[in-house]
C-alpha cells in the first residue's frame, strides 16, 4: 500500500512475501477470515494483540 501510513505491506522476508500487518507477522487476510468466519473484531484484536484496532480498521477501508 502506498500513502502516507500504510497498514499493510509486503516483504519478501517476511512471511515469505504475505501481506502483514506493518511492525507484525500477522497475515492481513487473518483479519478477513476471522470476520468471514462471523468473529468480532474484538475476537480477532484479542487473538492477535500486535495489531492495533486502529490499524485493523484501517485495512478495512483499503479499497479494492
Amino acid at each position: 500500500m502506498t500513502g502516507s501510513r500504510a497498514v499493510v505491506h509486503t516483504d519478501p522476508e517476511i512471511m515469505g512475501g504475505t501481506p502483514v500487518f506493518v511492525g507484525t507477522r500477522v497475515p492481513a487476510q487473518s483479519l478477513f477470515d476471522y470476520l468471514e468466519a462471523g468473529d468480532s473484531l474484538e475476537e480477532f484484536l484479542e487473538a492477535f494483540p500486535t495489531v492495533s484496532r486502529e490499524q485493523a480498521i484501517a485495512a478495512l477501508e483499503i479499497p479494492d
